[in-house]
């Protein structure tokens, strides 16, 4: 069974900066792509950003182009996204994933395990 433990999620002003970091506790973390996803109330889960298993290829909601990052240590089993810019319409709990195979998309069907969540709000 593989268990995603987010954390880094909070309250910020609008422009300010947040760091989420996803802690994966399975040994085979380097073979399949890591994404993360938001929901917002009364939204459907959407995509937000995907970084394959290598980490050499990174794949990005079109809103947060620019602003959010993801990144990953295959050496600690974490991926983490970093948030700048944020905008009151980033509000959501962001959940970490996991990819069915090594190139995950951003088709949420291509995803399996899941974080129990972290709540970003941003105050404007």
């Amino acid at each position: 069974q593989v268990q995603l433990v987010e954390s880094g999620g909070g309250l910020v002003q609008a422009g300010g900066s947040l760091r989420l970091s996803c802690a994966a506790s399975t040994p085979t973390f380097k073979y399949y792509a890591m994404a993360w996803f938001r929901q917002a109330p009364g939204k459907e889960r959407e995509f937000v950003a995907t970084i394959w298993a290598s980490g050499d290829n990174t794949a990005y909601l079109d809103p947060v182009k620019g602003r959010f990052t993801i990144s990953r240590d295959n050496a600690k089993n974490t991926v983490d996204l970093q948030m700048n810019s944020l905008k009151p319409e980033d509000t959501a709990v962001y959940y970490c994933t996991r990819g069915r195979s090594s190139f995950s998309r951003a088709g949420r069907h291509e995803y399996d395990y899941w974080g129990q969540g972290t709540q970003v709000t941003v105050s404007s």
